[in-house]
Parts: C-alpha cells; structure tokens; sequence
C-alpha cells in the first residue's frame, strides 16, 4: 500500500488531495499547522476509507522544518511514495509596504521549505524506480503581478523547479507535476488579506475538487503541468503575444486596490 504525503492538508486543495488518495486505498502523512483540524480529517479518513493517516502539525514556514519532517518520518520507517506540496500562503499589497518578515516566510514557505522536502524524498523514489511528486504552483506563476509581486515569483521558481525535474526524472520513472489552480474555493483570499472588493469581483471560483481531478488526470498525461479550465489556460497563454510592459501595465491596473 502506497503512502503519501500532504503538506497543508487541513483544508482546500490539500485536505481534497488527502479524500482523494484514501479512497485510492492509500496510506497518508497529513502536515499543517492547523493540529485540531487535522486530527479529525486523519481519524474521519481512516474510519471512511479503512486506511492508516498520520497527523502530524508543522509550521512549515519556519527554518528546517522541512528537513525536521523528513527527519521524524524516517525515524518511523515510514516509506513517502506521493510528495505533495501543497503547503503555501500569498501576500496582497504593495511590496515595500506590506511586512517585511511575512515576505520572507513565503519565501520559506512556498520556495525553500518546498526544495528541502522534495529532495529529501526524491532520491529515493529514484532508487525504486517509482514515485510521485506533485508541487502546487499557480497561474500567478506564469507572469509577475504586482500587488502579488512576492506570491507570484515564488509560484514562478515552483513552476521552473517543477518542470526541470519532470524532465530529469522521467528516465527514473519518477512523475513530477506542477499543478497550476486559477481562483479555487479555498481560504487563500482570506490568508492574503485581498480587498472585499477584489473578492467580490472573482466570485466564479474552482472547486478543490476539480483542480485534484485535474491533477490526477494530469498524472495519468504523463503532462509537466496542468492549469485547469479553459478560462485560467486563456490567461496564461495570453503574455506570450504581448509586449512585456504592456501587460505588466494592464496586470497592475487590474490588481490595484480601489482607493
């Protein structure tokens, strides 16, 4: 029985992820921050989908956290055939305004903590031959956004990272997918503190079940990434055909708060 890990597994995409693979009949490794939570999605999905799930509450943000996980599963003899990061946080304002420790623990969070797990995982997926790493990017990664300016450069990195080690590790028979979600019903607008108004304007939001169906579709592709919807696939295709300035013109217009 494979086993997979989930990083910030209590809500959204990754608490979707997590229904997900149980009912695939596979075991899993639950991280967030958010203890309680978590505790009772991993007891509800073992008493729904007969399978073992481990909570374990983690800021992933803070330095080696990441290794510190890896660390503890291992001491468990735990085996990780699926790495899922899912674990991130965007931050909406004006760079120079907004906090300056907050923008350094997306950093953390959404880059480095991301890269410290992957390859504490990696090489031995590698050696059996097998293995599964899903890492969730955006469609910010497609292009900078100002307003976005640190969200959306670390979700860029995740796209790049992503798609260099599909191409390293195919020969490995190692999956690698950049799973790239346009809005989606998830407490990401809350966490980056987005103007009402903003909200307000991108009600039509995905589910988190259809951007884990589409990553799993993506999967079975064999694809480096997949934005899922027609619309999200529209905006990231859009910047390869038009001027550079123009459009980061337009971006920041359309993301600026209202006065």
């Amino acid at each position: 029985m494979e086993t997979a890990l989930i990083t910030g597994a209590s809500s959204g995409i990754g608490a979707t992820f997590a229904e997900a693979l149980a009912a695939r009949g596979m075991n899993l490794i639950l991280v967030a921050r958010s203890g309680d939570r978590l505790q009772t999605l991993a007891r509800r999905l073992e008493q729904t989908a007969g399978i073992q799930a481990i909570a374990i509450s983690q800021d992933l943000a803070e330095p080696n956290a990441a290794s510190s996980l890896a660390q503890a599963i291992d001491a468990q003899g735990m085996q990780v055939d699926w790495l899922i990061n899912n674990a991130g946080f965007g931050d909406y304002g004006p760079f120079a305004e907004r906090d300056r420790q907050r923008q350094l623990d997306m950093v953390q969070l959404n880059v480095l903590s991301l890269v410290d797990l992957t390859h504490q995982f990696l090489p031995a997926m590698r050696d059996r031959r097998s293995g599964t790493i899903i890492n969730v990017s955006s469609i910010a990664g497609f292009q900078p956004l100002p307003y976005l300016s640190v969200y959306a450069a670390t979700k860029s990195f995740v796209l790049s990272f992503s798609g260099a080690l599909w191409a390293e590790n195919k020969p490995y028979g190692v999956r690698v997918l950049a799973l790239c979600p346009g809005p989606t019903e998830t407490q990401f607008f809350d966490a980056a503190k987005f103007p009402d108004s903003f909200q307000a304007a991108n009600s039509k939001l995905a589910t988190p079940e259809d951007v884990v169906q589409a990553a799993l579709k993506g999967l079975e592709d064999g694809v480096s990434n997949v934005v899922p919807g027609a619309s999200n696939q529209f905006i990231v295709n859009v910047p390869r055909f038009l001027p550079r300035d123009f459009l980061l013109t337009a971006v920041e217009q359309r993301f600026k708060a209202p006065e």
